[in-house]
């Protein structure tokens, strides 16, 4: 294991860009306002900079064209990471993400690929309201061709990225942006974290709870607060959405008996409810009660502050079922 220093999860994301793009010519940055401007939330800060406008590229707010730009980029051999802004906008390129990147691959028997990221920043927090809050991940690991990221701390950040860029499929990098002042222990150098391997963040005996995303900072502390109560809640990170590694997961349920699911886009028909129907089908045999799930609420996100604050599990709401599940 390399050194590691502090970074923030938005220091660690951006150190991950500059390495890849100083071992290989062929990476590439597009998106809104990455260039100078260094991106909406300074996520690309410091990247023009270094490698100029060539390959740091603005591109106009048209989010369908431009993406289009670097799915045939993708497919004539570079390797592009496209931001989009915000998470709701990946509405904008489904159709090319969708019909285009995740089948080209298979619609040419392997002859052609689409090697590129799409990276977006989602997340319930700073009263943006229904349009810039949504979290819709579970849309894109519902297609075939997919990989699908979840990075919850600055480490994983760093080498899910850089494990990323090096993939060969289409992959879709979700950044939560409430955690883009996170700190932690970052790896120096080139960091790759293999997709397909959940991380057990906090182990515990009375039940298992799989959190994704921003969920694992808030089910960490929910689970100081069960703990208080008795309650030790094993927390399990899958890092990736697909591939799922499931088998980490049905291990963390043999062994506690019980499994709650956390998850930050909305409950209904959503990842969580993907695991919850997973565990139910590869560890029934192991459970003492049935499989619970959480997510936001199925309502589109308010303006204001306190119905926002409302939309999601907080660390004592979570805490609370933790501890109903245990005891009944």
């Amino acid at each position: 294991m390399p050194e590691a220093r502090t970074d923030s999860y938005r220091g660690a994301v951006r150190d991950a860009l500059a390495l890849a793009m100083r071992a290989d010519a062929n990476v590439i940055l597009m998106g809104e306002d990455i260039g100078e401007a260094g991106g909406v939330f300074k996520q690309t800060e410091g990247l023009f900079a270094e490698f100029g406008a060539a390959r740091v590229i603005d591109t106009p707010i048209s989010e369908s064209g431009a993406f289009g730009i670097a799915v045939g980029a993708a497919m004539t051999g570079l390797r592009p990471v496209f931001e989009v802004m915000f998470g709701d906008f990946i509405t904008l390129v489904m159709d090319q993400l969708v019909n285009q990147a995740a089948k080209v691959h298979y619609m040419s028997a392997g002859a052609m690929r689409a090697p590129l990221v799409l990276r977006t920043a989602v997340g319930i927090g700073a009263s943006l309201g229904p349009q810039h809050s949504q979290s819709l991940h579970a849309w894109a690991a519902h297609v075939p061709g997919l990989k699908v990221v979840l990075p919850a701390d600055p480490a994983d950040a760093k080498g899910l990225m850089m494990a990323a860029i090096d993939d060969d499929n289409p992959v879709v990098f979700i950044e939560d942006r409430n955690l883009y002042t996170l700190k932690g222990p970052v790896p120096e150098g080139p960091y790759r974290v293999p997709f397909g391997q959940a991380a057990v963040k906090r182990p515990g005996r009375d039940l298992s709870v799989i959190a994704t995303g921003r969920m694992v900072s808030i089910a960490l502390a929910a689970a100081e607060r069960a703990a208080a109560q008795g309650i030790e809640a094993e927390i399990v990170d899958p890092r990736t959405l697909v591939p799922l590694d499931v088998a980490t997961l049905v291990r963390s349920v043999q062994k506690t008996g019980r499994a709650l699911v956390v998850d930050g886009g909305a409950r209904a028909f959503g990842a969580g409810a993907e695991i919850a129907a997973t565990l139910a089908e590869e560890a029934f045999d192991w459970l003492d009660a049935p499989v619970r799930r959480l997510g936001a609420a199925d309502l589109p996100v308010p303006f204001n502050a306190n119905l926002e604050s409302l939309i999601l599990p907080d660390a004592r709401g979570l805490a609370q079922a933790m501890i109903a599940l245990v005891r009944g």
